[in-house]
Order: structure tokens, then C-alpha cells, then sequence
């Protein structure tokens, strides 16, 4: 790329990482101001699960639609929308008065954050049309999603601890105006002329099962399991979810295709994305409340236990980008879950009366798993499918990542005794916490399994064909 081309490109590149790095440290740096979260909004633990469900869940449900949307109607025009939505969103969340506030404010910003991440690869793609100083964007784009997801629960600390649990959301409102005004000014418009249609049915029926799914988990403990409303709502799931299967399957343009999951190379990158974000994402709730609730650590002391493992993670990372070259990329995704599984089971050294040194080892352990597993699955989700589907392969993986989190946070939380967080019961909540992380252990070895089976010892190196239909971008290159 020329200079003077590189320079038009630069602002792009920077708006997009830093609207994603805001999306991710939404994500995580939640996690660390819960218990005064808590506290201060006078919820327990089915409060602080919707604190979280609430943002994930949208954003997993909708980010394919969105894309679409932004390929048709403008993705400057869109990332602009989604920029303003997310901005305004975290502004309420960080004025809300009661936990349903903050709950509804947080879905507003899961849509906002749902447009972001539909349309910030593809302003990237338009931006940089040369293939290999795109790989070279994408990397940074990368390393941002990683980094701020792990740098997220030291910041919520600090956050948290100097100025108060709102700071975590009222700090996105900066961040927002600075995206808004470097996007205003400096990146173009772009469309595609031949975006797919809107597939409203499979929208309806996957926002509304994976809600009902995780509304029906969440209650169970406390209505019980065989309540009317528990058992509506598990049934209503069941029955939008295979409505939404087979909307898919029958669908002329459906928004993820069941049919390419036929394919190894593109299910192995669902899989493992989904593995490793319902076990070890899903339990950093649960782990926090019990350095803070049982242990009495405060956030930004939360905060530092986690430091080490992101240092980690970081380093990791690095190394192992060196190794794409020599190593497939399915051997250091499958060696990754792997890691992680065995650090979730050392999960169970942890008692009511341990040091904070007792999480080290599980942390230490699955973060490096998690350094062998973010660059190699990233390239995965990428050639999973061909170039011009590029978004498409990046909307799906994303999809199926974020519906981990909010489907494994309610999962594991079945597990877990409501009554006994937030200072009720401590031995029993560290059994809940023991019975989670081997849940959650076994969910990433099963996902680390599939995952050779599907990469490794299929051996399928060709690459998977188009799509006979138009091409589904969902926000893509």
C-alpha cells in the first residue's frame, strides 16, 4: 500500500478497534464491579446473570442481521447508528436507579454493540483492499478484541474502586464521541449492490428462543424446574429453535446457512468459539463473586488476581502468531481447549477459607490455553469460507461465540445456589462453584475433542465452496 493510501486507511482501521475494544471491555470489565453493583442496585445473583445475558444475548442474535442491513442501507451510515445507540445506551446504564433499568439499558447497548461488530470488519475490508496489508489490519484487529477483553476485569476494578460502579459504563461515553467524531470525518461509505434480503422469520425466532432459553434457565432454581413458567419457557425454546433450524434449512436466503456446517472447516471454528466461551467466559461471574463475596477481595484486588493471567495471555499470543506458519491451525485450537479443561478442573482447589494464590494456578493454566487458542481460531473462522464471505464467516463465528457466554452463564448457573451468593452461604456456594467448573471443564474438552476430530483427524485441507445462492456477507468484505 502507498504511503498516502495507508494514510486515508489509518483513521478507519483506528475508529473500528477502538469502538470494538469499547464493545469487548463491555463484555468483561462488568465482571469485577458485581458485588457493589449489587449492593448498590439492592439485586442478588439473577439480577447480576441479566446484567450480562442481557448485552450478550442481542448482540448474538442479531449481529447477522445487522450486517446484512449495513451492506444494504450504508456500513459508515450503520457503524454511525450503532455508535450513537451504544454511546446513549451506556450513558442509562450508568444513570439507571433499579436493576430493570440497567437490565433494559444493557439490551440497548447488546443492539448497539451487535451493529459495531457487523459493520467494523467490513469498513476494514473497504478500507484496505490489498490483501496483505488487510492481514495486517485484521491482526491488529485482532489483538484488540483479545486484549481488551482480558485487560477488562483490572480496569473494571480500578474503575469500580476509585469511582464507583457507574464509572465502568459513564467512561464509554468519552470514548463513544471520539469514535463518532473520527468516523463523521474520516471514513467513507460503502455498500453492496447485491446484499442479501432480510431474513425476519430466522431473526424472530432465534432472538426469541435463545431468550426463552436462557429466561428458563435462569429461573429453574429459584421457581423450580417443574414450574409453569420454567417449563413454558424451556418448551417455547425448544419449539423457536427448531422453527429457526428449520427456517434456516429451508430458507432461500437464511441468515446462517445449516447447510455449511456440513463442512468441517467451518464447524470446527463454531465449536470451539462456543466451548471455550461457555466454560472459562462464562464462569469469570461466578469466579469473581467468589473472590469478592467469599474471600473478601475488593475490585481492584479482583482486578490484580487477573492481571497475571492477561500478562499471560499476551504473551502467549505472541508466541504462538510465530507458530501459524509451522503448526495447523486445528492442532493449536485443540491443544488450547485442552489447556483450558485442565485448568478449569484445578478450579476445584478452591474452599472457603483458601488465599487468593489458590486461583492462580487454574487462571495462570487456561489463560495460556486461551493465548494458544484466540490467534489460530481467528485465522480458522476466517478461511472457513471464501474471501467474499469473508463477513459472513466473521458474523457467524461471533454469533455462536456470545451465545456461549449467555447460554453458559445461565447453564452454569443452574449449579450454582442463588441464596448462597452475596454473603448467604459459602460452602455452599463453593460447592455450586466446584460443581460449574467441572461442567465447564467438560464442556471445553468436548469442544477441544470435536475440534480434532473436525480439523485434525477429518484432514480436510480443501476449502470449503461458495454459496450457491447470493452471496450472505452479514456485514462482510
Amino acid at each position: 500500500m502507498q504511503p498516502a493510501a495507508r494514510a486515508r486507511s489509518a483513521p478507519t482501521i483506528a475508529v473500528a478497534c477502538l469502538a470494538t475494544a469499547m464493545l469487548m471491555l463491555d463484555i468483561s470489565v462488568v465482571n469485577t464491579a458485581l458485588s457493589d453493583m449489587a449492593a448498590g442496585l439492592d439485586t442478588g445473583l439473577g439480577g447480576l446473570q441479566w446484567v450480562v445475558d442481557a448485552y450478550t444475548l442481542p448482540l448474538a442474535a442479531t449481529v447477522l442481521t445487522f450486517g446484512a442491513l449495513a451492506d444494504r442501507l450504508g456500513r459508515r451510515a450503520s457503524f454511525l447508528a450503532g455508535l450513537v445507540l451504544f454511546t446513549l445506551a451506556s450513558a442509562a446504564c450508568g444513570l439507571a436507579g433499579g436493576i430493570e433499568q440497567l437490565v433494559a439499558a444493557r439490551a440497548v447497548q447488546g443492539l448497539g454493540a451487535a451493529i459495531l461488530f457487523a459493520t467494523a470488519l467490513a469498513l476494514i475490508a473497504q478500507a484496505v483492499p490489498s490483501p496483505a496489508e488487510r492481514v495486517k489490519a485484521l491482526a491488529v484487529y485482532g489483538a484488540t478484541i483479545g486484549g481488551a477483553f482480558a485487560i477488562g476485569p483490572f480496569v473494571g476494578g480500578a474503575l469500580t474502586s476509585a469511582l464507583g460502579w457507574r464509572a465502568i459504563f459513564i467512561a464509554n461515553v468519552p470514548i463513544g464521541l471520539i469514535a463518532l467524531w473520527i468516523t463523521w470525518r474520516s471514513v467513507g461509505e460503502s455498500r453492496d449492490a447485491d446484499a442479501r434480503r432480510i431474513d425476519w422469520l430466522g431473526q424472530a425466532t432465534l432472538i426469541g428462543g435463545l431468550f426463552l432459553l436462557v429466561l428458563g434457565l435462569l429461573r429453574g432454581n429459584e421457581d423450580g424446574w417443574g414450574s409453569t413458567g420454567v417449563v413454558a419457557a424451556l418448551a417455547g425454546a425448544a419449539a423457536l429453535l427448531l422453527a429457526f433450524g428449520v427456517a434456516q434449512w429451508r430458507g432461500r436466503e437464511p441468515m446462517l446457512p445449516l447447510r455449511l456446517l456440513r463442512q468441517p472447516a467451518f464447524a470446527g471454528p463454531q465449536i470451539a468459539v462456543f466451548a471455550l466461551a461457555g466454560s472459562f467466559f462464562a464462569i469469570f461471574l461466578y469466579l469473581t463473586l467468589y473472590m469478592q463475596s467469599v474471600l473478601g477481595l475488593s475490585p481492584i484486588e479482583t482486578g490484580l488476581v487477573y492481571l497475571p493471567g492477561t500478562i499471560v495471555m499476551f504473551v502467549v499470543a505472541g508466541a504462538t502468531a510465530q507458530l501459524g506458519t509451522r503448526v495447523a491451525p486445528g492442532v493449536l485450537v485443540t491443544a488450547g481447549l485442552a489447556l483450558v479443561a485442565v485448568g478449569m478442573v484445578l478450579f476445584l482447589m478452591m474452599d472457603v477459607g483458601s488465599s487468593w494464590t489458590v486461583v492462580l494456578p487454574a487462571e495462570l493454566l487456561a489463560c495460556v490455553g486461551m493465548g494458544i487458542f484466540n490467534p489460530a481460531a481467528s485465522a480458522l473462522a476466517l478461511n472457513a469460507l471464501p474471501e467474499r464471505q469473508s463477513g459472513l464467516a466473521v458474523g457467524v463465528n461471533d454469533t455462536f461465540r456470545q451465545t456461549g457466554v449467555a447460554v453458559g452463564i445461565a447453564g452454569l448457573g443452574t449449579l450454582v445456589p442463588a441464596h448462597a451468593a452475596l454473603g448467604g452461604d459459602p460452602a455452599a456456594y463453593v460447592a455450586g462453584l466446584h460443581d460449574a467448573a467441572l461442567v465447564g471443564a467438560a464442556l471445553a474438552a468436548a469442544g477441544a475433542l470435536a475440534t480434532w476430530w473436525l480439523l485434525i483427524a477429518r484432514r480436510e485441507a480443501a476449502s470449503p465452496a461458495p454459496l450457491a445462492t447470493a452471496p450472505a456477507r452479514g456485514g462482510g468484505a
